[in-house]
């Protein structure tokens, strides 16, 4: 009998709640009533949110562009669930935002699919990050760039970035923050998007004290032995919702990479302390979720 390799471990990849013909087909047939918005994960931090007034994502990873950098080094990127869409499918975009520039947020690959097949669509990025996307070919004139602080509108949202701490609170030479969360309201649905980030000690301020709807939050915790930089984990993710109040929160950052990840039903077990008022929602990739007024 051949002797067992312990370095292969035995990998089946999650498969999505929805994914492609039948995630688009209910992605476009979806119709919202007023103050109201659904969404979909798309794995690690990426979410598609869709509104009378437009569609969106946010961090989509949708390639095997990380797989296939780090194969056959020390820190394999080890999928762990199908990516649902790939950005060829997305042809009604109408906005990408991504909050940093590490490839599971701002994915070259996806990013530059969607942008082809979504012709109008515009891209929010840091403004730290201009000449880093333009360099990646990005066309100059599709991008918004936001530090914290700056706010724009657009496609019946209005989008204010704040800082993130993907350990700490890193600025470029200019002081241009590198890492942005950001606080969206639209159709009278308000939602914090994290990014990356720990919970630093202005973060309940910057998020402000208007009430969320939302807030989609990591829980992966960090690791630098394994490589993997500053994120909540699930204790600080739930004490943060603790704090704010939001109506759900929503976990990410989970189930992409084998050796960064967290365990989601630990997540739900831990909400059960969140306050009267709050729940804790965890849809898989690829299934819908409407919240409304």
């Amino acid at each position: 009998m051949p002797a067992l390799n312990e370095n292969i471990i035995e990998h089946k990849l999650i498969e999505p709640a929805l994914a492609d013909e039948a995630l688009l087909a209910q992605i476009g047939s979806t119709r919202l009533e007023p103050r109201s918005i659904a969404f979909w994960p798309l794995g690690q931090s990426g979410f598609l949110i869709k509104s009378r007034f437009g569609t969106f994502v946010i961090d989509p990873y949708l390639s095997e562009s990380l797989t296939r950098k780090y194969a056959n080094t020390a820190r394999p990127h080890v999928r762990m669930t199908r990516a649902p869409l790939r950005g060829a499918d997305l042809s009604f975009v109408d906005l990408m935002i991504a909050s940093h520039k590490h490839s599971d947020h701002l994915d070259p690959e996806t990013t530059r699919e969607i942008l082809d097949a979504s012709p109008r669509a515009s891209l929010i990025i840091p403004e730290a990050l201009r000449d880093y996307a333009v360099g990646l070919g990005l066309d100059d004139r599709r991008l918004i760039g936001l530090d914290a602080g700056g706010t724009v509108e657009f496609g019946g949202a209005r989008i204010r970035a704040i800082p993130s701490a993907h350990e700490g609170l890193d600025v470029d030479d200019s002081g241009r923050h590198l890492y942005l969360g950001y606080v969206i309201e639209i159709d009278g649905i308000r939602l914090y998007h994290s990014g990356d980030t720990i919970v630093y000690d202005r973060l309940i301020g910057e998020l402000g004290a208007a009430a969320f709807d939302l807030l989609f939050l990591p829980i992966n915790g960090r690791d630098r032995a394994r490589g993997v930089p500053g994120n909540m984990n699930i204790a600080e993710a739930i004490d943060l919702a603790c704090a704010v109040r939001p109506r759900y929160v929503v976990p990410h950052h989970y189930d992409m990479f084998t050796f960064n990840s967290a365990n989601v039903a630990e997540f739900l077990i831990d909400a059960e302390r969140l306050p009267e008022g709050v729940a804790a929602i965890a849809p898989k990739c690829g299934e819908r979720t409407i919240v409304s007024r």
